[in-house]
């Protein structure tokens, strides 16, 4: 049996960090990771994703070089197997740096394989035993595959598998018209694939106010991607070489399918039962406002609580955990105000309350919408798609929620979210002096126009 002060599961963004910390002051942590350093967001998330989006949109911006008066003769191109491999590179270097950083410290030991509970404290790895007074899971999630069927007999992509693709598909059929269907669907179709999305529910991104998820329909439908709503799936086939998808109304037929449909935790062999940790019916980590399981000493960090599902929440899971066992802190997840992005072109920068939520909440609220084409770096930039809106609640003037749709949304939003966390009102926040020309100078502007409704 090998004794540490504290057991690190998963190497993704929240329990490496803490795991570093610990053993910057000395004390003897394990790491253990099943597959890759990194995570979700350095293998499968956000670095690669993101390094997707980026060649999409030079793919887009070439098509439309004419518009800037820039002449390229013929048709650009896209080279999938360059693309694959410029994505290849950021996760490796990603990677590359983490091992980098792990080894260079002297009291944590990084070991792979498989680790699972065999009792509360106690964990086993490769047939070796392990225990620790402090035990973190941060195992993260995994794409969630419907029970549809026939699919278990085609040969259908996730947003993992798919990031590795170096073909270009005839016709890309993504079953879930959620963020990461809709991030694929763009970039595919910006590549020079046919796109159809096959949504269950009335609106694509249903979380999202309808106003701003008829708005990304809009956007996807105008660039020719192909938008079912309202369909449930019935089965798929293979046929001719092409996969057929069938809903409730109709088959779609394409080259490729990816399936889209949610994330599920990786918690399902970690023989939690034999440590007494809590689950909810999904699967999730149950935990309190610090982090911790039902059982003492044993924390449960990102995804895999159901506390959040970005990065930037499991990293700030490292924040709260590192704030409360380190530095005498006393912070917790309900502070916590959420921000995302969902990273269409243009993207969509979200923080707080949507409209919808904060009637559901009780709030008396007030509203302001403004359209980008209104805002004059959207207009300098030939990019006028979308719109600004901002929830107050009428009584206190405090700021509840906003939703950036646009380019530069998802860096924008920020004004907002800042303005947030310091508890700022908007007529504090009116008579800010934002830089010009950007589109976070529209806020004071956006505030002026506020309307109780």
């Amino acid at each position: 049996m090998s004794e540490y002060d504290a057991i690190f599961i998963g190497a993704g963004q929240a329990g490496p960090f803490l795991a570093a910390r610990m053993a910057a002051m000395g004390r003897k942590v394990a790491l253990i990771e099943r597959k890759f350093l990194g995570g979700t967001c350095v293998n499968a998330g956000c670095m690669p994703t993101k390094a997707l989006v980026a060649s999409a949109k030079t793919a887009e911006i070439a098509r439309r070089a004419a518009e800037y008066g820039v002449v390229i003769n013929g048709q650009p191109t896209v080279d999938m197997i360059a693309v694959a491999a410029r994505v290849r590179k950021v996760i490796l270097d990603a990677r590359s740096g983490l091992a980098s950083w792990f080894d260079s410290l002297e009291t944590m030991d990084v070991i792979y394989g498989h680790a699972k509970f065999v009792a509360t404290k106690t964990i086993e790895v490769n047939g070796e035993h392990y225990t620790a007074p402090q035990i973190f899971i941060n195992v993260g999630a995994r794409p969630s595959i419907p029970d549809l069927p026939g699919l278990a007999d085609v040969p259908y992509l996730t947003s993992t598998s798919i990031i590795a693709l170096e073909e270009l598909p005839e016709h890309l059929v993504v079953l879930g018209g959620s963020y990461i269907g809709l991030e694929f669907a763009q970039m595919y179709r910006r590549f020079g694939a046919e796109v159809t999305i096959i949504e269950r529910g009335q609106q694509l991104a249903s979380r999202e106010d309808t106003a701003i998820s008829e708005a990304i329909s809009d956007i996807l439908i105008k660039e020719s991607i192909n938008v079912l709503k309202g369909h449930t799936l019935a089965g798929i086939d293979m046929s001719g070489g092409d996969i057929g998808v069938r809903t409730d109304q109709t088959e779609v037929r394409g080259s490729h399918v990816l399936v889209a449909v949610g994330r599920q935790p990786n918690t399902d062999d970690l023989g939690l039962q034999f440590a007494g940790v809590e689950m909810d019916r999904h699967g999730f980590i149950m935990v309190d406002d610090r982090l911790q399981t039902n059982v003492e000493g044993v924390f449960a960090l990102g995804d895999c609580n159901g506390r959040g599902a970005f990065t930037h929440t499991s990293y700030n899971d490292f924040e709260i955990a590192a704030a409360n066992l380190l530095d005498g802190g006393d912070r917790k997840v309900s502070d916590r105000i959420l921000g995302y992005g969902l990273y269409i072109d243009p993207p969509l920068g979200r923080v707080g309350m949507t409209e919808r939520q904060a009637r559901d909440a009780g709030h008396r609220i007030k509203v302001a919408t403004r359209p980008m084409s209104s805002v004059g770096r959207a207009t300098e930039k030939g990019e006028t798609q979308g719109f600004m809106h901002l929830v107050a609640d009428a009584d206190t003037d405090r700021i509840l929620g906003a939703a950036i749709l646009g380019v530069g949304g998802d860096e924008a939003i920020h004004a907002v979210l800042d303005a947030m966390n310091l508890g700022a009102t908007t007529e504090r926040l009116k008579w800010a002096v934002p830089i010009h020309p950007t589109v976070s100078e529209q806020v004071p502007t956006l505030i002026a126009s506020l309307q109780v409704k």
